[in-house]
């Protein structure tokens, strides 16, 4: 991910005004925010996040009607063989090592937790061709958990904001986790997410048209 420069960091108070501004436009303007990756079950999303991996949610939609008809649960991917997997994936980006992945956790679901897909992150991210990110993802969605995932997008725009100066994705994400309440956690992740997708993008951000605008570093006063 690329690192862009903060400039000086806030104190605590001019921080904690920074995130209640920002949250409270979220949720006054924003009071709905999903995912936009299709899926029907939680086997389903994790197949779909895995494969989301350097690769847009459009284009993994486009192929998992294919994928979630032919493996509706865990023993029937498991089943299978990479040939298979690798051929319904080939045009999605890193189809090698996502269909190795995809078997492997498809096994390891199968073996290890009865088919079912854990609710605790430190148990998802034993799973094959799941980090962190992925994980946090799933248990947001899935099971409510309060976790932040921090992707290109939320590291982009956290930084950019002043939410976060950390260098790291890691870092992002304990910035986030400490300054946001755990009930909001998981949709804070997806308005950070679409709007680093569709206003706050990598090259051309389009601050005229963002809500946020008057939060950002380059406007805010404090």
């Amino acid at each position: 991910m690329k690192v862009e420069d903060c400039g000086a960091a806030l104190k605590p108070a001019a921080r904690k005004k920074l995130y209640e501004g920002i949250l409270e436009w979220f949720k006054a303007n924003v009071p709905v925010a999903e995912s936009e990756l299709d899926f029907d079950s939680p086997f389903h999303l994790l197949i779909a996040v895995i494969l989301s991996a350097q690769c847009t949610d459009k284009r993994v939609n486009m192929y998992t009607p294919v994928i979630f008809k032919r493996f509706p649960t865990p023993e029937d991917l498991a089943a299978s063989d990479f040939d298979e997997v690798y051929g319904l994936i080939k045009s999605i980006s890193f189809p090698n090592n996502k269909a190795k992945h995809l078997l492997g956790m498809a096994r390891m679901l199968v073996e290890r937790y009865g088919s079912a897909v854990p609710s605790d992150v430190d148990e998802l991210v034993k799973l094959p061709g799941v980090g962190r990110k992925t994980a946090n993802v799933v248990a947001s969605i899935v099971y409510d958990r309060p976790v932040i995932a921090v992707d290109t997008h939320v590291f982009r725009v956290s930084r950019r904001l002043g939410l976060s100066d950390a260098l790291t994705v890691d870092g992002v994400e304990k910035d986030l986790t400490e300054n946001i309440k755990p009930e909001d956690r998981p949709i804070a992740h997806h308005w950070l997410i679409l709007h680093g997708r569709y206003v706050c993008k990598s090259l051309k951000p389009e601050c005229s048209v963002c809500g946020i605008a008057r939060w950002c570093r380059s406007k805010r006063d404090f």
